[in-house]
């Protein structure tokens, strides 16, 4: 196989739908290959705004709008990275002929927890945690006792872990109702899960396309209020489970079919894994693999949906930890201690345009041959950055 790089006159085309840091770097990664990029989200100056031919700010969940903008730039690819996007848009987009990544039904399954649940325990007989889905307060009370607590309560479509909370008792469902509220989505449906006691959890890359599929190393993560703070790679695990986990990831991905990259995601206790959610798009736990991996997550993203070779080597173990704004700013600036930038260390600002107190602004990469002195050093780093 061939690749030619194109004039930018005659060139492809992706379009993201959906803007942040991980749009960034896809972003980027498209622009060395030749790619033009045109980035939409829904407010001015996203961060893959910044470095993109194009950009536009629009209602990503009004049809009419997504669709007219699809119509006057014609893409080669659509890549949808958020959840809050108009699902008919892309059908309707595939239907005209446009090549949504990896395809409108996957994004449709996995944008939403319950159709991805449903998917995967039902459909494919994979095993995951018992749920319940409930549209009322007294439902969720009454599924809560079902389930047992503590208990897990997230809206069936959200981002960031926004809207998630865990019920430790009965006493909490009100709360839990309200913190669903916060919900980056839609929060008219809720998930109630069974509490797993975990020894971890990760997430497993799988990446995909014509040419077969690969796995990046197992990244172990600690989440706060349901978004993550760090993230490691590789994350210790047995053979056995790690090969469980391949196994339920390829057959997944398999089953949701198309191009790119998927951030699968489990729990892991002894030997059982147990599958919790899928992202068709890279996975902000994956953002290590900008120092661990000589091509990220991002970059085997845009191999894939360019149908080239998806091999790469990995340099080490690392971590990477989230910087979250300490403050309210319409003009942020991060102070960034200097020996952050260090022969196996770096930050990565994502330039979003406005910090709001806890908004993942920045975050920091380590490399070292001990992943735990790794995970050290990307929280120490972390703790020093400030905002104002």
């Amino acid at each position: 196989m061939t690749f030619t790089a194109p004039l930018q006159q005659n060139s492809i085309k992706i379009m993201l739908l959906g803007s942040g840091e991980l749009g960034k770097e896809v972003a980027i990664e498209a622009q060395r290959l030749g790619i033009e990029v045109v980035a939409v989200d829904k407010y001015e100056n996203a961060p893959a705004h910044l470095v993109a031919n194009r950009s536009y700010a629009i209602d990503m969940q009004n049809e009419a709008a997504v669709l007219e903008l699809i119509e006057k730039e014609k893409p080669s690819y659509i890549l949808p990275e958020v959840e809050a996007i108009s699902i008919s848009a892309l059908f309707e987009a595939e239907k005209r002929g446009y090549h949504v990544i990896p395809n409108a039904e996957a994004v449709n399954k996995t944008m939403n927890r319950k159709n991805i649940r449903v998917f995967a325990a039902e459909e494919l007989g994979l095993k995951t945690s018992k749920y319940e889905f409930v549209t009322t307060l007294e439902g969720l009370k009454a599924a809560a006792e079902r389930m047992g607590f503590p208990c897990v309560i997230k809206p069936v479509m959200s981002s960031s872990g926004h809207g998630q909370s865990i019920a430790k008792t009965a006493n909490d469902i009100e709360k839990s109702w309200e913190i669903a509220k916060e919900a980056r989505g839609d929060a008219s449906e809720l998930i109630v899960e069974e509490f797993v006691p975990f020894d971890y959890e990760i997430t497993l890359l799988t990446v995909r396309n014509e040419t077969g599929t690969v796995f990046c190393d197992p990244i172990g993560h600690i989440q706060q209020d349901g978004d993550f703070i760090l993230s490691w790679q590789p994350m210790a695990m047995s053979d056995a489970a790690l090969q469980k986990a391949k196994e339920i990831a390829k057959a997944v991905t398999d089953g949701l079919g198309g191009r790119g990259i998927f951030g699968v995601e489990f729990f892991v206790k002894g030997e059982e894994v147990y599958f919790s959610e899928l992202s068709p798009r890279p996975h902000d736990t994956g953002m290590v693999t900008l120092i661990t991996q000589s091509q990220s997550e991002f970059a085997l993203h845009v191999r894939a949906v360019l149908g080239l070779p998806l091999a790469f080597t990995t340099y080490g173990a690392g971590a990477c930890g989230a910087y979250k704004a300490k403050h309210e700013s319409h003009t942020p600036v991060l102070e960034i201690p200097d020996d952050a930038f260090g022969e196996k260390s770096f930050v990565r600002v994502f330039g979003k345009p406005e910090s709001h107190v806890g908004r993942r602004m920045a975050v920091s990469l380590v490399l070292d041959e001990d992943v735990e002195v790794a995970k050290a050093k990307a929280t120490d780093i972390v703790s020093r950055i400030d905002d104002h």
